[in-house]
């Protein structure tokens, strides 16, 4: 297949920000700025994660040995399981709109800032 397009030119057009060194890396990764953004993620992730997977837990702990509480039957077909079973996917949901909603205001501000001082420096 042939194309009528020029070649890509070479020499001189790259326009992407310069590359840090693995040093200037290191710096960062040590400096208080970034260990205070590595603590805001830790301290939003990290219990959130429990909190989901002890909910997630408590579900097939129920389902498997609270058979009678799962079939009670809340109205018309609908049961507890399959209530909690839909919670499940509404949780799952809600925990990501709230990190997204964690990130953009306190983690992408902090990592945009790093991310500029380094590309600055660079």
């Amino acid at each position: 297949m042939s194309t009528d397009a020029p070649p890509p030119p070479t020499g001189g057009t790259d326009t992407s920000p310069a590359q840090p060194t693995t040093e200037k890396f290191a710096e960062v990764q040590e400096s208080a700025e970034f260990g205070e953004l590595r603590r805001t993620y830790r301290s939003f992730a990290f219990p959130l994660t429990i909190a989901f997977i002890a909910w997630y837990l408590l579900y097939v702990l129920l389902s498997n040995y609270a058979g009678g509480f799962m079939g009670t039957k809340l109205f018309g077909n609908i049961n507890v399981a399959l209530v909690l079973g839909l919670a499940q996917f509404a949780t799952t949901f809600l925990i990501a709109w709230f990190y997204a909603r964690h990130a953009a205001e306190k983690l992408d501000p902090k990592a945009d800032a790093i991310k500029s001082r380094m590309e600055a420096d660079a």
